[in-house]
């Protein structure tokens, strides 16, 4: 019972989407342009990069543990795509996105070995690895920035419309509708929560354990390539650092979302009006011509905040 109710959305899920509102209206107070249909529609396209990337996130905090590889997952997958899709060879044009998401099931993998099998801290293991692709990819660039750009289809999943919506807003809403039915309807969902909630009880229980949390980091590992990918495409190149500017706001994202950092509580409805928040306080802060060192306070403070909350909402329990 408990594991089902970790699932379920819960009111917590519910306030991102209230703050989402509230900014809108108040924005548009000073800025009037933002309740305009185009910059709303701008603004899905540029909380899709974020939204893929917080998905991951989600499922690996649900484990009760944490994902720091993001950064330079997504610029690995975004210097691997662009580089076979730069080389101008048809083979290696049509494998270049299948290669960054294979790149980025690897890395995850990888990460669920370091946690499941040699108990080394998520945070520790994971930073780790960011730093080695940091490390392997200035090797490979010489630090420069990476030659190659981005395929015609790169760059329609990231700045394309169909039927009036961003694409990339369609890709994320896609992905998150697979991996909620996935959540919800298997095993796994259930092992996931239960995980997060008690992972020696789930072990005892029978469930393998490392099996679960090897998944969870690849779907993560998939997540965070796929975000390189249309970032990507967005840009029309990899550079160095892409990732760098993201992983703050993507815990930022989950933890506004009600996932308790904690695991074993969370929804993929709440980080979706995480991300969303996020998005539109970036935005409005970039308007006011907020510095990036305030942004990056600012969404501190926010972590911050909602940790305290889940802190007092759990010892009130």
């Amino acid at each position: 019972m408990n594991t089902i109710r970790q699932n379920l959305p819960r009111i917590d899920a519910l306030f991102p989407y209230v703050g989402t509102v509230l900014l809108i209206l108040g924005g548009s107070y000073f800025f009037p342009q933002i309740l305009g249909i185009e910059y709303l529609a701008q603004q899905l396209q540029i909380a899709a990069f974020l939204g893929v990337l917080a998905l991951g996130a989600t499922i690996v905090i649900l484990l009760g543990h944490i994902d720091l590889s993001v950064p330079w997952v997504l610029g690995g997958a975004a210097i691997i795509s662009t580089s076979l899709a730069g080389s101008g060879d048809p083979a290696f044009i049509v494998a270049a996105i299948p290669m960054a998401l294979l790149f980025g099931a690897l890395v995850g993998v990888i990460n669920g070995v370091g946690v499941a099998i040699l108990r080394i801290p998520s945070m520790v293991w994971t930073l780790a690895v960011n730093s080695m692709l940091l490390g392997v990819a200035v090797l490979n660039t010489g630090g420069f920035n990476p030659k190659g750009e981005a395929s015609v289809t790169m760059t329609w999943l990231a700045t394309g419309n169909l039927a009036g919506f961003p694409v990339a807003f369609l890709v994320w809403m896609t992905v998150t509708g697979i991996m909620a039915l996935i959540l919800k309807r298997s095993a796994f969902g259930r092992y996931l929560s239960a995980i997060g909630y008690n992972e020696k009880a789930t072990f005892l229980s029978g469930v393998s354990t490392p099996s679960v949390i090897f998944a969870a980091f690849a779907i993560a590992g998939l997540c965070s390539a796929l975000g390189g990918i249309m970032l990507a495409g967005y840009a029309n190149q990899a550079y160095q650092s892409m990732g760098d500017p993201f992983l703050l706001p993507t815990i930022a994202a989950v933890v506004i979302g009600g996932t308790s950092i904690l695991g074993g509580r969370g929804s993929l409805i709440g980080t979706v009006g995480g991300v969303l928040f996020i998005t539109l306080l970036t935005s409005i802060l970039s308007v006011m011509q907020i510095s990036d060192a305030w942004r990056n306070i600012i969404f501190g403070v926010i972590i911050i905040s909602m940790l305290l909350l889940q802190t007092l909402r759990r010892k009130g329990n």
